[in-house]
């Protein structure tokens, strides 16, 4: 079968974004109104940018499982499960109920004093990272600061290198190539961004070992850190080639770097650990949050005992990380060990059970846009060292050869259909009760094969109209 390829990267599908939009105001008409009374209080009606979208976000009354409930009364089945960190669905009763039972014990706000739940947790994830040091802080753009802070003081260098289309959270040491601008990626992100940080910033080019291999030729000897995320979000969840991790790893080393991983979204994505593990890579700090917190605010920087030392007080050139007044909260805590521990005794059924899930999503959406003569493709199918699992994204070729390596691929215009995938995508998806982010998001251990049944009958209703309004 010819497969329709969208092949112009000067349409913009007026016709097929208008007619969405429309209809999206009728279904989800309570949540317009809630949205022009949020406007008056929060800045874009929200508190964080990627929760909105155009005309405007649904809000929710419940969510439990694969499952919200928006103002309107539809119940939608969930692909954005908290910034993908709710590997088990949104409020699990493990985590739940673990909870509710210290907070009618009389624990669990914060009362900025040391207990032994933060000491058995850090050795918890002490154990299951294999690292020597933890140090509890509450949201992944801190974790990465405090990373990148710990490597520039540890080397007494300045320069960092991060790839292209990375997002480390809105962490200033970082935000510098996270979105296409003008072709490329190499503007800072944001005003109030100094020059001289900017400057400190070397973009490179995820999977190019050879490009990483002449950038630590010319500047390996002023590069603190070299920080990536080994699945990259920005790219679709496109995986580190072997090549590449292994040279990020060697050429570190060689030129008296440090490797930062930036786990947020991977760790315990893939197993039980960080996904470092399965290359075999030992970096000499990573990034944890997301799922190491529950459901709840924490996030972690882990490593070599030497480097995370440089926070000690003791330490002669000290770095200030001290993550604020909610690090180590007792829920959060509580939350976190409940999770992990979980994770640690369940992960031979757990993991195997997620990429299942995430294949028969993937292979089933590619099919049902097929049989509608349209060439649609997902990522996350996982390469020689990482299996398929539950993180994906849906995207419409330009061409039938194209496979999306780094994130210069992958928000390439004139690659793939990125309005499509976007914002077409977005509604025409939400019109039929199923939510997906930047092109589909993760699976949960809650999806069910019915769920699943849900995305397909939802992708062909949006390919038939496609077909008609595109």
């Amino acid at each position: 079968m010819t497969l329709t390829i969208y092949s112009n990267p000067n349409h913009n599908h007026k016709r097929l974004l208008d007619a969405l939009r429309q209809d999206y105001e009728e279904k989800y008409s309570r949540s317009k109104t809630a949205h022009a009374a949020a406007q008056q209080v929060l800045v874009d009606g929200i508190s964080h940018g990627a929760r909105s979208f155009a005309p405007y976000p649904f809000r929710i009354t419940s969510a439990q499982g694969a499952h919200v409930v928006d103002l309107d009364g539809h119940q939608i089945v969930d692909f954005w499960q908290g910034h993908y960190a709710n590997i088990l669905g949104h409020n699990p009763p493990l985590v739940r109920d673990a909870l509710q039972a210290a907070l009618s014990q009389g624990s669990g706000l914060q009362t900025g004093i040391p207990d032994e739940a933060e000491t058995e947790f850090a050795q918890l994830l002490a154990q299951v990272l294999d690292v020597e040091r933890v140090r509890f802080t509450t949201a992944g753009t801190l974790a990465t600061m405090y990373a990148i802070m710990l490597a520039c003081g540890y080397t007494g260098r300045c320069l960092v290198v991060k790839v292209a289309g990375g997002w480390h959270g809105a962490n200033p040491m970082a935000l510098k190539g996270v979105d296409r601008s003008n072709g490329g990626f190499d503007a800072a992100e944001s005003a109030g961004v100094s020059a001289t940080v900017s400057e400190d910033i070397l973009v490179t080019r995820f999977n190019d070992a050879e490009g990483l291999r002449e950038l630590f030729a010319r500047k390996g000897e002023q590069i603190a850190c070299l920080i990536f995320e080994p699945c990259m979000g920005g790219a679709g969840f496109i995986p580190a080639t072997s090549e590449f991790m292994r040279a990020a790893r060697e050429l570190t080393a060689q030129y008296g770097a440090l490797l930062i991983l930036d786990e947020v979204i991977t760790g315990f994505r893939y197993c039980a650990s960080g996904v470092q593990r399965l290359y075999g890579v030992k970096p000499d700090l990573s990034t944890f949050g997301k799922i190491v917190g529950g459901g709840m605010p924490v996030s972690v920087v882990v490593g070599r005992a030497d480097v995370m030392d440089c926070s000690s007080s003791k330490a002669t050139n000290r770095v200030w990380f001290n993550g604020g007044t909610f690090s180590a909260h007792p829920l959060s805590l509580l939350a976190g060990q409940t999770m992990v521990e979980y994770l640690r005794d369940h992960e031979d059924e757990v993991y195997p059970a997620l990429a299942a899930k995430g294949e028969r999503l993937r292979k089933g959406i590619e099919q049902v846009f097929a049989d509608r003569g349209i060439l649609a493709r997902c990522t996350g199918h996982g390469n020689d060292v990482v299996v398929g699992g539950s993180l994906s994204s849906i995207y419409f070729p330009r061409q039938a050869d194209f496979y999306p390596q780094c994130a210069e691929d992958f928000t390439d215009p004139n690659l793939s259909d990125v309005i499509l995938r976007e914002r077409a995508l977005k509604l025409g998806l939400l019109l039929h009760n199923v939510n997906i982010v930047h092109g589909l998001g993760a699976v949960s251990t809650c999806h069910t094969d019915q769920d699943l049944d849900a995305v397909f009958e939802a992708c062909d209703a949006f390919a038939l109209r496609l077909l008609r309004e595109g």
